[in-house]
């Protein structure tokens, strides 16, 4: 967790590191700290800071890269590169902020190719992985609520199931009320016609979900799934009309100017907070990314689970009964295969090495940093991509305050419905790929 928790809040650091770039007073002093070799000039115009936003996220970029380069293939914590995922943090940071530098001396014509076109590329990528975790945890709550109602008849697990379903669609509907009543005045044609289609296909969702042939198909699919799908994507839809310039006085939140620049640095502080969040999540999602990774099961128990490589001299007998005592119950299923590395967690030495990835790693290392350089891809482009220069003043710079980044969310919306109603009608169409 620490490790996860670490690489978080390096991409969260950077992240703002960048935010703050957009701003004329960083780009000034990075001209002038550069000794005039940037110039921030493209089409003759001030590209206010959005090559230097590309620079340093291509460096965090290219530090992922790396890592998942040379963790390839390790499989637990017996693997002497593991301790370069999970160690050595001085030297790390050392080297992310050594290519951060080094980024400034590459010309810029690297980065108006970077930027355009493969780290947009990267963002979409890192926004359809996003929707497919989104509709697997659907899916898997629903199914946990299930069984557990199903195995102990539990009255708080059905209750759960109820009351987060009934609760979800009580703030999708509330959601939509108030978009309705503050975001989609006369003149909003984009805020309504976003709106009524969220509407109109949220209950198209819910709808198909209750479907006979669908429940046939599925008996796990039911309201439970559908309710998260559509509270995410009418969020998704609210975010999308509430971060919206004002040009036609269809987003009031915008001209509270009291309270304007200290909602800016909330608003970039928690967007980044949550892209880091869900980054973690995204990269330690095994299971939804096709990674066998740990996921708190363990193989049938074989001689060579016992071949940790530490151990340097004959345990006593007291120690050999203890471990021929703790296989033969784990053999016997009684407990699970864990237990076997409790018992060596205290070294002959009398030092704590507790190690829970020594048999297989929680996640999967090379995989975990390739989710983490396609976030720094979304970063970039949510802070550049259809930035207007005009909203650039003396304050910081709002973050995905623009037409491209409302559309993104709107259309995220209805891509996360359409691949939820795949997943529903998929049984159907195609019984004999589906066993449930």
């Amino acid at each position: 967790m620490a490790t996860r928790i670490a690489y978080a809040l390096i991409l969260l650091i950077n992240s703002l590191v960048s935010w703050v770039m957009l701003t004329p007073w960083a780009w000034k002093k990075l001209h002038k700290l550069t000794l005039n070799y940037m110039d921030f000039e493209c089409d003759n115009n001030s590209c206010y800071g959005w090559f230097a936003v590309h620079r340093i996220n291509f460096a965090l970029a290219f530090f992922h890269f790396i890592l998942a380069f040379l963790l390839l293939g390790v499989q637990n914590t017996r693997d002497k590169r593991a301790a370069i995922q999970n160690g050595y943090w001085g030297p790390k940071v050392a080297i992310w902020v050594v290519f951060v530098v080094g980024t400034f001396f590459i010309p810029e014509e690297f980065f108006l190719v970077w930027g355009n076109y493969f780290a947009l590329a990267g963002a979409m990528l890192f926004l359809l992985l996003g929707l497919i975790l989104l509709v697997d945890l659907a899916h898997t709550w629903a199914e946990l609520c299930l069984r557990k109602i199903e195995e102990d008849d539990s009255r708080t697990w059905r209750s759960l199931l109820i009351g987060s379903t009934l609760g979800m669609y009580l703030a999708s509907f509330a959601m939509t009320i108030v978009m309705y009543i503050f975001f989609a005045k006369k003149n909003c044609s984009m805020n309504q016609a976003a709106i009524t289609v969220n509407l109109l296909v949220f209950l198209i969702v819910s709808f198909i979900s209750i479907q006979p042939a669908v429940q046939e198909s599925n008996p796990k699919a039911g309201l439970a799934q559908a309710a998260m799908v559509t509270v995410y994507c009418t969020y998704l839809t609210m975010s999308a009309v509430s971060m919206e310039p004002d040009d036609h006085d269809c987003n009031p939140l915008l001209r509270a100017q009291s309270t304007r620049t200290a909602s800016v640095v909330l608003g970039a502080i928690v967007t980044m907070l949550t892209v880091a969040y869900t980054t973690t999540r995204a990269a330690t999602q095994g299971l939804a990314l096709g990674s066998k990774g740990n996921q708190n099961s363990y193989a049938p128990v074989g001689s060579e689970d016992y071949d940790h490589g530490l151990v340097t001299q004959q345990p006593t007998a007291k120690k050999q009964m203890r471990q021929d005592a703790l296989r033969a119950a784990v053999e016997a299923g009684s407990i699970p295969a864990s237990a076997l590395d409790e018992s060596d967690d205290e070294s002959d030495d009398g030092h704590d090495v507790r190690d829970d990835e020594r048999n297989s790693t929680q996640y999967n290392y090379s995989l975990f940093h390739f989710v983490f350089l396609l976030a720094t891809t979304w970063v970039a482009t949510l802070l550049t991509q259809g930035f207007d220069r005009d909203h650039v003043g003396g304050d910081f710079t709002p973050v995905g305050r623009t037409y491209w980044a409302s559309w993104v969310k709107i259309i995220s919306a209805w891509i996360c419905y359409a691949m939820y109603i795949w997943t529903l009608i998929a049984p159907v169409v195609l019984p004999g790929r589906f066993d449930y």
